[in-house]
């Protein structure tokens, strides 16, 4: 890390004279002014951050390397020193509290993904080990479980009542400082469609968030975690005002599925959406800021069940308001399997209530060899309703699974990849997949991985 002197060096020699020179001792600050006590922070910040924890995480990565390094005879001929067989990497996060009987601590799922040991250092500086408990990629949440007594835990807060404008204070551990803590504002709230994680409903904050931030807490003046600390947008790499945090709310939802089972079941309706345009809201006479509408439903699902049709416009859900399609997909992925939701709805201009039953969805899968023998070892899995991908409008197959070895790993087919077209054919579905590739020798694959599109030819 580099720190710049904020004094050029001709000023080094003056500000010496200057500190040189004998002075009053300074006045402590008054306790009062004009009979009020200073506004401070300090009192709910001695209670919030012993609930606030750095997180420090190791993993290790097998090195590949040439089979002669590891022939004694190679080596001593030709004296090469023994080589490194792993590599090492290692990363800083910040997690909350929530429960201190049982030790629960809440950070990202990025924080902890793909390591092997987890260290949470405490406000008093016990250092304790770690075992993750679970954890929910789409939405970028993680339960990690420690041992120890005399933990401190964080109140959760109803996120639902924050409002624009809320002071809040960002507690954690940017670039490996050690605990820090930074104050704003909440500058916006429900913040979707920004492709950071799956599942978006960010509270948005000009309080100052920095990598090694990840996971820890967004507090409100009670002291109450408001959201977990996730991501900035950093245009020139550092923060410019502009973090987000997931609610405390959707938090709570999330952690007790990954604590019962180890992940987040997500339930489905069975639904295609889409947001109410200024013309549909007009067509059905309600304000365009509110409402999402039913583009498809699925034939047997639990929306077919509840009585939906296409064309409904879903005012709330479980008396939550939906002001758009992200709004209505969220909604649905908090939900577990076999949760009662109550859908307001407008039909045709007049307002409905339906009461449904979430369904678990189960993706169709396809075999690749029994399609083509060029997919062999490939699994492809449908685009399921719930997924980030639907909320997009994209449609396709995803690559399942992907053999090392099989001709489409060689062709440089990977996992995730969307296939969006066989030989210039758009498909939905793994259906549409089999119909096309397996009456074809050659295949031209349009798929999509990440935000880039790539064509992709199997011979």
């Amino acid at each position: 890390m580099t720190i710049r002197r904020l004094a050029p060096p001709a000023a080094l020699l003056a500000l010496g004279l200057i500190l040189a020179v004998p002075s009053p001792a300074p006045a402590a600050l008054p306790a009062t002014v004009e009979g009020q006590p200073l506004p401070t922070l300090a009192p709910m910040l001695e209670r919030a951050t012993p609930a606030v924890v750095n997180i420090a995480t190791e993993s290790r990565t097998a090195l590949r390397r040439n089979p002669l390094l590891d022939d004694p005879v190679f080596r001593h001929f030709f004296n090469i020193p023994d080589q490194p067989r792993e590599r090492k990497t290692q990363s800083i996060g910040s997690g909350v509290v929530v429960d201190a009987r049982r030790g629960y601590v809440i950070t990202n799922h990025h924080v902890i993904d793909g390591v092997d040991t987890i260290t949470v250092t405490l406000r008093d500086g016990r250092k304790l080990n770690a075992r993750a408990v679970g954890s929910d990629p789409q939405s970028d949440v993680a339960v990690i479980q420690i041992p120890g007594a005399n933990l401190t835990a964080l109140p959760l807060a109803d996120s639902d009542n924050l409002r624009v404008g809320d002071f809040v204070v960002a507690i954690g551990n940017p670039f490996g400082l050690g605990q820090t803590v930074t104050s704003g504002i909440v500058s916006a709230l429900g913040r979707t469609g920004l492709g950071i994680q799956g599942y978006e409903d960010f509270i948005q904050t000009d309080a100052s968030i920095n990598p090694g931030n990840s996971g820890g807490a967004l507090v409100n003046l009670r002291g109450e975690l408001v959201g977990i600390n996730t991501a900035i947008l950093a245009p020139s790499g550092g923060n410019v005002g502009i973090g987000f945090a997931i609610p405390a709310n959707m938090v709570s939802r999330l952690m007790n599925q990954i604590v019962t089972h180890g992940s987040v079941r997500r339930g489905q309706l069975g639904v295609s959406v889409q947001d109410l345009t200024p013309e549909l809201a007009r067509a059905f006479n309600i304000p365009a800021d509110r409402g999402a509408v039913i583009a498809q439903v699925s034939p047997r699902s639990a929306a077919a069940r509840a009585g939906l049709k296409e064309g409904d416009v879903v005012l709330s859900i479980n008396d939550k308001p939906i002001r758009d399609g992200g709004g209505l997909r969220n909604a649905i992925g908090l939900l577990e399997v076999g949760e009662a939701a109550r859908l307001e709805i407008l039909r045709d201009g007049n307002p409905m209530t339906l009461n449904a039953k979430v369904g678990e969805y189960v993706p169709a899968k396809a075999e690749g060899d029994a399609i083509n023998p060029r997919l062999t070892g490939v699994i492809f899995e449908d685009i399921g309703p719930n997924s980030p991908l639907s909320g997009r409008g994209v449609r396709g197959v995803t690559v399942a699974r992907l053999e090392s070895g099989s001709p489409a790993a060689r062709a440089g087919l990977r996992r995730n990849d969307v296939i969006v077209a066989v030989n210039r054919q758009p498909i939905a579905n793994t259906d549409e997949l089999r119909q096309i590739a397996g009456q074809s020798e050659g295949l031209i694959l349009n798929l999509l991985r990440g935000q880039d599109e790539l064509l992709l030819m199997l011979r």
